[in-house]
């Protein structure tokens, strides 16, 4: 592929995972949840790139089908799994998936074949085919789709939108060969990189550690910050009127507590419940604070992921892995 078209592609990419990972942050932020149809939608412009990609490399059959493979195993996280049982049972579409299945591991163990005098240092030295090279970036997307989704089920990765997002830029970006990184300085000092989408985590992850801070002025800002015990939870959750909690997407750190002697006092907690309560518990709680005259609460935000990893796509393209950035700065 010359540098024109692998540029045009690359920032194409670009533009698709900004488009997608905006809307889809702007959705957790409102609604605390992104439809499977947003990513299926956007699942097709990746498809039309892959397809311009392939066309233009001309691989062998076999690195089309792995590129199958991949969609075929992450499709299973917004339409499910198709069953032997309903396949029996006549149901069409379960048979056209599990046809799906067979002709995508065909070609993954005919690529297997193909490749296995290809060793993947060789990948990573540069000194392998382009052909061969494409069919192990997949591989390796392959294998990154897998420990995505394994983190999802053991409750790793909480949410299923934030799953589903990092599946669904792994299939945008099966390699660094597809990022247009503007320093690659850094890149080009250790040869093994962390995947794009795991990259894009880490970014995304690094954000956190900002929260704290944000908080504590914010609080300042309000001046809710009165006594020692304010400033203890001032960095760890925020303080708004009892009457807004409706409107917000938080759980409540504020609660009342009866003393020996009868009293109810006001108790704040430092750690989010484990169970979000449902309706009627929330309406309990609140009412428990409003019979004592409780004005204003500290509450715990419930931060989506997803807002995290649309800011991490600057980072990711303009540094790129950053493992490759630390490893130097840490090793002697």
């Amino acid at each position: 592929m010359d540098a024109d078209s692998e540029a045009i592609l690359g920032w194409t990419r670009v533009a698709v995972l900004v488009l997608c990972m905006s809307w889809a942050a702007w959705y957790d932020h409102k609604e605390r949840r992104v439809s499977n149809e947003h990513w299926i939608v956007w699942s097709k412009p990746i498809l039309f790139i892959w397809t311009l990609d392939l066309l233009i490399q001309n691989p062998h059959w076999s690195v089309w089908l792995t590129a199958s493979a991949l969609v075929a195993y992450a499709s299973g996280s917004v339409v499910g799994r198709p069953t032997i049982r309903d396949a029996q049972q006549g149901n069409r579409l379960d048979q056209v998936v599990f046809v799906w299945y067979f002709i995508s591991v065909l070609g993954l163990l005919v690529g297997a074949l193909r490749f296995s005098t290809v060793h993947p240092l060789d990948v990573l030295t540069g000194d392998a085919s382009s052909e061969a090279t494409l069919w192990w970036s997949y591989i390796g997307a392959l294998f990154t789709l897998l420990v995505i989704d394994i983190a999802w089920r053991l409750r790793f990765i909480h949410g299923g939108a934030d799953a589903k997002a990092l599946m669904w830029v792994t299939l945008l970006f099966p390699s660094w060969a597809e990022v247009p990184v503007l320093s690659t300085d850094s890149m080009n000092e250790i040869v093994l990189h962390l995947p794009p989408s795991l990259s894009l985590l880490i970014w995304g992850g690094f954000l956190f550690i900002l929260i704290p801070f944000i908080l504590l002025m914010r609080n300042m800002a309000t001046g809710s910050i009165r006594s020692f015990s304010d400033l203890s939870m001032a960095w760890m959750a925020l303080s708004i009127p009892l009457d807004s909690v409706h409107d917000r997407h938080v759980w409540i750190l504020t609660d009342t507590m009866v003393l020996p002697n009868g009293e109810t006092v006001v108790q704040n907690q430092r750690r989010a419940p484990r169970r979000t309560p449902s309706d009627e518990e929330l309406l309990e709680h609140i009412k428990r604070l409003e019979e004592i005259g409780t004005e204003q609460i500290w509450v715990s935000l419930k931060l989506p992921l997803l807002l995290f990893l649309f800011p991490a796509i600057l980072p990711l393209l303009m540094i790129g892995d950053p493992m490759a950035t630390l490893l130097p700065l840490l090793l002697p």
